[in-house]
């Protein structure tokens, strides 16, 4: 068995070569065979140098390196299309991770599992209001709407079978729903608590403004779970609950002036009725090309989300 570990990294050149060997004395016992896949989401300090002396002392630690800043659901995408092993095991740059959860969870997917989340109990303590109770808040959210229970999404710390991840693509900043697409591909998911460590280096890149970009996420997720292969039932199902509205504002118009002498230019309702038909109208046409769109992507080949300059150790 081959374990792929796959570490975004955007400038976190201090904790790149404590981290490295901290991943390798994981693997000190000869059981696994393995590689680390530094991805570098162009950074802009020394942290690719320090990745190439890394990886020219040691050909199992293998680099790629973007162009340009391009996002952790970027990396990690390039991480998984490049990764050779049978458990892919993506974890945070930042040394807040520890490398030596990686065996449990290990040992966790061989008594089953597809998925092995990590779950990073007893995190900010000392910062329930600003940090604690909202993370609280989204992980309950997303279990609830999703029906993907899970204490802690945001935790990087996850150990996949290769094969649930193939048929997964990923777009904007969605890694931390991979749980769910898997699970609506019928991946068996476990979760584990994990050691979390404070942040030794440099400065978190999460604030509490990325909580509201989670909950659009959210959003699509469940949009493109339910209609992404007949956006027309949501589009249209709208579009015609907005033509019975507006028919039913019209109707009572009618019934005002025949029954309660009430002239139609009394009353906004004709004006109503006119615009919940014209809505309804629109969306019923939307649906029609949003289905038109969907056609497109489903006859169209996959095109990468990311730009890669150069790989390192890649035969």
């Amino acid at each position: 068995m081959k374990i792929s570990v796959i570490v975004p990294v955007y400038n976190e050149e201090e904790s790149l070569v404590p981290l490295a060997e901290e991943i390798k004395a994981v693997f000190v016992v000869g059981d696994f065979d393995y590689e680390i896949i530094f991805v570098d989401d162009g950074s802009v300090d020394q942290g690719l140098a320090v990745l190439k002396s890394i990886a020219l002392a040691d050909r199992r630690v293998k680099i790629i390196s973007f162009r340009k800043n391009q996002g952790q659901t970027a990396a990690l995408v390039a991480g998984i299309k490049f990764a050779s092993g049978d458990i892919i095991v993506p974890m945070d740059a930042d040394l807040e991770n520890d490398p030596r959860d990686i065996r449990p969870m290990i040992a966790k997917i061989n008594e089953g599992y597809d998925l092995v989340s990590g779950w990073r109990q007893g995190r900010w303590r000392n910062k329930f209001f600003t940090r604690r109770l909202p993370s609280w808040l989204a992980n309950a959210l997303i279990s609830a709407v999703t029906g993907v229970k899970l204490n802690d999404y945001g935790c990087t710390l996850k150990a996949y079978r290769q094969d649930i991840l193939k048929d997964i693509n990923l777009y904007g900043e969605m890694h931390r729903f991979i749980p769910v697409y898997a699970k609506q591909l019928g991946a068996k998911i476990a979760e584990l608590p994990v050691n979390h460590r404070p942040r030794k280096f440099g400065k978190t890149k999460y604030g509490l403004g990325r909580t509201l970009r989670v909950l659009l996420d959210l959003l699509v997720i469940q949009f493109l779970h339910n209609y992404h292969t007949k956006p027309i039932h949501f589009f249209g199902g709208a579009g015609f609950l907005s033509l019975l509205a507006g028919f039913a504002v019209f109707a009572w118009a009618l019934y005002l002036k025949f029954f309660q002498a009430t002239s139609l230019i009394q009353t906004p309702l004709p004006l109503l009725a006119a615009f919940l038909c014209l809505v309804g109208g629109q969306l019923i046409l939307l649906g029609l090309i949003a289905e038109m769109i969907t056609r497109n992507y489903y006859e169209s080949q996959d095109k990468p989300i990311y730009s890669v300059k150069e790989t390192i150790n890649f035969d």
